[in-house]
């Protein structure tokens, strides 16, 4: 038995014995001895033997309580890049290239400061979707600069060039990918991660991944890509929807395959006390519409609405966890109005207009973790709600005979199924075959339980 049981235990017997025998022996003395000044000086005993009782049981309790956490507590999660003492050796002497953006941290400050105050050569910041700092809209365009805190270039995959080129590589020695993802097909991050492994094999560079929990790691979900006509920006890998891997998992599932023409040499710092049931509360936002928790966690479900009539919160401070429309007027007692918000979304759909929809805000976020699946439920009920059916799904900006939310979504299946009023037991049977294959395929990547 541990210590801690052990104090536990034996407190808890003081208790015991204290309750079960001092206590009514003193009582008893009140019916055995007939003296009335012996029971009136027994009687003063009372209240200090119970507050003794008391203090025993008390301290008991706290003895019980604290063997409990000993026992059933997990130890803290610690990200890759904060495991300093594995990979700061590594990088000491060589340039460094970094792809990085507002949610690589060190503790709680930018990786990049954090590097460049440890005496490491960082060369150039390589920034994904939203930029470096994590302040431009989605889908917008980012040019190279100059960062005004440390001077450094910072190079855009989220403008003219998605790969570094060559000449950019050129005086980078080892390049570091230290990005928050959260775990979908269209979140923009795992594109950037192929992009880069990509450039890094062509160069023979090695890429250093510091790698961070998955907060939607638990769930493995919906319809597989695998027509190439539905490959874009905003899906070219063929998985469901929600991938179930964190970024060092990823890289090993791009690098077996064959994603790239050549495999990238990897190095992954790995996250500790990590695995994939585990909640995670990210101490960065991801980007900035992702800017709760609950936002993080609805994200798969939510963004699929991205391809429809539906506002699914943009334009609000709360994106990601409402859902709206100003047709549904008179379906749904929940209104808001979205507007243009500077650095997260400055057209957003329905701008400036009432809509009407759904709340989550308060949506217990166990029923997505306990059926660890996508919600589905939220689409099939405002299509049927949604008076207009013709014009729910909307068609792309590029491709105009591909719908918008069938690039998304990966497949024109779900599209055609929903309007056909297929049940949702039926939708989900049509995607296990391709759910088991992928599945069997992320088995033999997985670094986490």
């Amino acid at each position: 038995m541990p210590g801690s049981d052990r104090n536990a235990y034996k407190c808890l017997q003081t208790a015991q014995y204290a309750q079960n025998h001092v206590l009514p022996a003193v009582g008893s003395l009140s019916v055995y001895n007939s003296g009335k000044s012996i029971i009136l000086k027994m009687m003063r005993f009372l209240p200090t033997l119970f507050l003794l009782f008391l203090i025993i049981h008390t301290h008991c309790i706290a003895q019980i309580a604290s063997s409990n956490r000993n026992t059933f507590e997990k130890p803290n999660i610690i990200t890759g890049a904060d495991q300093t003492e594995k990979y700061l050796p590594y990088l000491k002497g060589k340039r460094i290239g970094i792809v990085a953006n507002q949610s690589s941290i060190i503790g709680n400050n930018s990786i990049v400061d954090s590097l460049v105050n440890l005496g490491i050569n960082i060369r150039k910041v390589f920034g994904p979707e939203h930029g470096f700092r994590g302040n431009a809209s989605n889908g917008a365009a980012v040019n190279d600069e100059r960062d005004p805190k440390t001077g450094i270039l910072i190079i855009s995959l989220y403008g003219r060039n998605q790969v570094p080129t060559k000449e950019q590589l050129a005086d980078i020695d080892l390049m570091v990918f230290d990005i928050q993802d959260v775990g979908c097909r269209y979140y923009t991050n795992i594109n950037t991660l192929q992009h880069v492994m990509q450039a890094c094999a062509e160069n023979n560079k090695e890429l250093l991944i510091l790698d961070r929990p998955n907060p939607n790691g638990y769930v493995v979900d919906g319809p597989v890509l695998t027509d190439e006509k539905f490959k874009s920006g905003i899906g070219i890998h063929n998985t469901p929807m929600t991938h179930g891997m964190t970024i060092g998992e990823f890289a090993q599932y791009l690098n077996g395959e064959g994603y790239l023409k050549k495999p990238c040499k990897i190095r992954i710092v790995k996250v500790a006390n990590y695995d994939h049931t585990m909640p995670y509360i990210l101490p960065k936002n991801p980007s900035p519409n992702l800017n709760t928790y609950q936002a993080v966690m609805l994200f798969p479900s939510l963004c699929m609405f991205e391809g429809t009539a539906i506002n699914e919160g943009r334009g609000t401070y709360m994106p990601f966890t409402i859902l709206g429309a100003p047709a549904l007027k008179g379906k749904y007692p929940f209104s808001y109005k979205p507007v243009s918000i500077p650095g997260m979304s400055e057209q957003p759909n329905h701008k400036d207009s009432v809509c009407y929809g759904l709340d989550l805000r308060k949506y217990d976020l166990n029923e997505l973790r306990k059926r660890r699946q996508i919600n589905l439920s939220w689409l099939i009920a405002l299509y049927n709600a949604y008076p207009d059916k013709a014009h729910f799904f909307t068609p792309g900006r590029i491709n105009l005979d591909i719908s918008a939310f069938d690039l998304r979504i990966g497949t024109d299946q779900l599209r055609k199924q929903i309007i056909a009023g297929v049940s949702e037991s039926d939708i989900r049977k049509s995607w296990e075959p391709g759910l088991k294959r992928f599945k069997a395929i992320r088995a033999k990547y997985l670094i986490y339980p």
